[in-house]
């Protein structure tokens, strides 16, 4: 049985850090992580820069087009990255998906 707060990620996705999750800088140790409650990850930099992106109002795609076109790097290639590396905090529980709001 999987739990109902992971996700699958694909282009239509719009990540973003869960309530309980957040991504701060660490000054003592001069990197980003993301603090939960009795984790911490210290993700890569392409990860954090992936990271401030996932704002629940982005699509996957959204963010691999800014990312592809930043880099001057082939679509495909960022976005089989991105989406598994989405999908890799997701499946650890540092992602949720953005919900509609409903008026």
């Amino acid at each position: 049985m999987t739990s109902s707060r992971n996700i699958t990620v694909s282009e239509a996705s719009r990540p973003k850090l869960p309530r309980h999750a957040k991504l701060k800088f660490d000054e003592t140790r001069q990197v980003w992580v993301i603090l939960a409650p009795e984790r911490v990850l210290a993700p890569d930099a392409i990860a954090v820069e992936v990271l401030h992106l996932c704002d629940g109002a982005r699509s996957v795609a959204e963010m691999v087009d800014q990312l592809a076109e930043k880099y001057a790097a082939p679509r495909e290639a960022i976005a089989t990255d991105v989406v598994a590396m989405l999908q890799d905090l997701a499946d650890k529980g540092f992602l949720t998906e953005a919900r509609e709001k409903t008026p």
